[in-house]
């Protein structure tokens, strides 16, 4: 059929879905409800059976025109005919309107090749929703998985199906019975609204028990997904969990950054791969998920998260992968393989933490000995314009342009002619980065310098610890009084043109210090027992020497070597912390918290002079 007549039918369907709806509103809908809040019965049985017959066409004839247009909800008449008529009929009247349609659109996409230009916008969404399951599960599982999908309107659900060699028979059963639960808690929605009205309940009430009803499509839509058309992919990446986690985190992210992806290197390369990334924010996980977004990779986690019910729940059901933070891990490296094995690739941030100054850090030593041994390829990959919009010191986050590309591909071929130590630099260079050399996004906010006394702890001026403070978009020292304005790229106006080249100068003061170092302060440590999950809390003192890392309270004492020691991950103006026989210590300053980004830098100098 050719593309004009295609939209002729498609207007003219929706011009009677309009008339149909206005016909419905007007003549039934509206004046049952005026009825119904009078408590009047006896007027709306007289409304509804003086309309009979042509009431019931009209619900079955909206139902069944809006799936060939497809982009109008299907919600509306359903909710409405819910509020209109008892349930079972509410419930027949939709499902055989949506019978009707799925016809329509059988015979249009059979018998005259009918195909939709909005069925066209979802087609790709459904096609990459059925290749999701790992083993072929039929097309009448995966309609059914479909329509109890809320994403997916119902018309091109049908569309799909009519397009696929199914049976009328078949298909139109598949069609009658897996919309029920959709319409049933529409229906519902209306029978509820009805009730309220009529009994003058508080309107919060009527809100929570449709809130309610939507809950409930969604765990028996996830109860499906989970226990039958997923089911061979729980704990991997091909999960309903994993799919919805993305969901919902690109719900999150929607206003926080405007991400821009060049994949041109591995678009086609099927994997699996091992992807290596730098890492400016928390949210790098989702910015690399918009790079390969078609085909799922698991990624390497702090175990921290994995402590959690809630978060450790999502971890396992989606096939991530726990690393203890600078720790030596037997396990970790056997489940890289595994995943690999599997056909999924695998994500890992090798610098290990966030970047502190806008500036990579070191990647984990001898890290490239084991990437070789994968006998995978590697993709390089580069995040820019993170880390300003949601830096490791400030709590709150700014909207910025994201870019991510992956910027060169290791052949297993390649990997094998360099030694570990070139692999090593060269991993360590594709992932470099400065922001403050980019100036990728320009930042008017007024507050740019709110937190960053949490990073910037000593005056480069006058080196006083702990007297600056950040003001609007100024760092103010309040032992000498000097001040460095941001402007719109995050650069000092005077003085340290950068962050950076702040962070810099209090290095080398501490530097000029190490050599006496002894430092200690009185902590409230939190312990997270692997085997046991549970929190175990005491009072005690950090101490930090040239040789070592050591806690001491009443209950119990532990000392790290400084060689076993090759970072001290921390939270600004929170904690540190650190592994230590297998147990996760949280340790939090009771005395001034924004001593734990300097117990950090220490012991990066320490490494440094080894």
């Amino acid at each position: 059929m050719k593309k004009s007549a295609q939209r002729i039918i498609t207007i003219a369907s929706l011009i009677v879905i309009v008339l149909l709806f206005s016909f419905f509103l007007r003549d039934v809908l509206v004046p049952l409800v005026r009825f119904q809040m009078a408590n009047d019965v006896d007027g709306a049985r007289a409304l509804l059976t003086s309309k009979g017959v042509f009431g019931f066409l009209t619900v079955i004839l909206v139902e069944a025109l809006q799936m060939v247009v497809v982009f109008i909800p299907a919600e509306f008449i359903q909710i409405s005919s819910g509020l209109s008529y008892p349930f079972p009929l509410a419930l027949l009247l939709c499902d055989v309107g949506i019978c009707l349609g799925a016809t329509i659109i059988f015979i249009l996409v059979r018998v005259f090749r009918f195909s939709s230009d909005a069925y066209e916008k979802k087609e790709a969404v459904i096609d990459q929703l059925a290749a999701q399951a790992r083993k072929d599960r039929g097309v009448v599982l995966l309609l059914y998985f479909l329509f109890i999908m809320p994403i997916i309107p119902f018309g091109a659900i049908c569309y799909y199906g009519s397009s696929r060699n199914l049976k009328y028979r078949k298909y139109i059963l598949t069609v009658a019975t897996g919309v029920i639960p959709s319409i049933v808690t529409s229906n519902l929605m209306g029978a509820a609204t009805r009730y309220f009205l009529v009994n003058d309940l508080p309107l919060w009430v009527l809100l929570l028990v449709i809130v309610l009803l939507a809950l409930l499509l969604f765990v028996i839509l996830f109860l499906f997904l989970d226990k039958v058309y997923f089911k061979e992919n729980d704990g991997t990446p091909d999960s309903p969990v994993y799919l919805a986690l993305f969901k919902v985190v690109g719900f999150l992210c929607r206003r926080r950054a405007n991400v821009v992806t060049d994949d041109a290197l591995i678009r086609g390369h099927e994997g699996p791969y091992l992807l290596l990334s730098n890492h400016e924010s928390f949210w790098d996980f989702y910015y690399i998920h918009r790079l390969i977004r078609d085909r799922h990779p698991a990624y390497v986690l702090n175990r921290f998260y994995f402590i959690s019910p809630v978060l450790g729940w999502i971890g396992r059901k989606t096939g991530m992968i726990p690393k203890r933070l600078f720790t030596t891990d037997f396990e970790t490296p056997v489940r890289i393989m595994r995943t690999l094995r599997k056909g999924y690739s695998v994500v890992v941030f090798p610098e290990g933490r966030l970047s502190l100054d806008g500036r990579d850090n070191p990647i984990v030593e001898n890290s490239a000995s084991f990437f070789r041994r994968l006998g995978v390829d590697i993709v390089l990959g580069n995040i820019r314009g993170a880390y300003f919009a949601g830096p490791k010191w400030r709590q709150h986050s700014y909207p910025s342009q994201v870019r991510v590309s992956a910027v060169r591909v290791l052949t297993q071929a390649e990997i094998q002619t360099m030694t570990d130590d070139e692999l090593q630099a060269l991993i360590a260079e594709a992932l470099s980065f400065d922001e403050s050399a980019v100036q990728q996004n320009t930042y008017p906010q007024a507050n740019k310098a709110k937190g960053l006394e949490n990073l910037l702890y000593r005056c480069a001026d006058c080196g006083a610890l702990y007297t600056t403070e950040g003001v609007g978009n100024d760092l103010v020292c309040r032992a000498c009084g000097s001040v460095h304005s941001l402007d719109e790229t995050y650069r000092f106006t005077s003085g340290p043109a950068t962050i950076g080249e702040y962070y810099d100068r209090i290095k080398e003061m501490e530097r000029a210090e190490l050599h006496a170092l002894h430092l200690e302060t009185p902590v409230q440590a939190v312990m997270f027992q692997e085997k046991r999950p549970r929190k175990v809390r005491s009072q005690g003192i950090c101490t930090l020497t040239r040789e070592a890392f050591s806690f001491r309270s009443d209950k119990e004492s532990l000392s790290v070597p400084l060689d076993q020691l090759p970072a001290l991950p921390f939270s600004c103006n929170e904690e540190f912390e650190t592994y230590f026989h297998e147990n996760l210590y949280y340790f939090y300053p009771t005395e001034n918290r924004r001593q734990v980004v300097r117990w950090a830098l220490l012991v990066d100098l320490l490494h440094e002079e080894k």
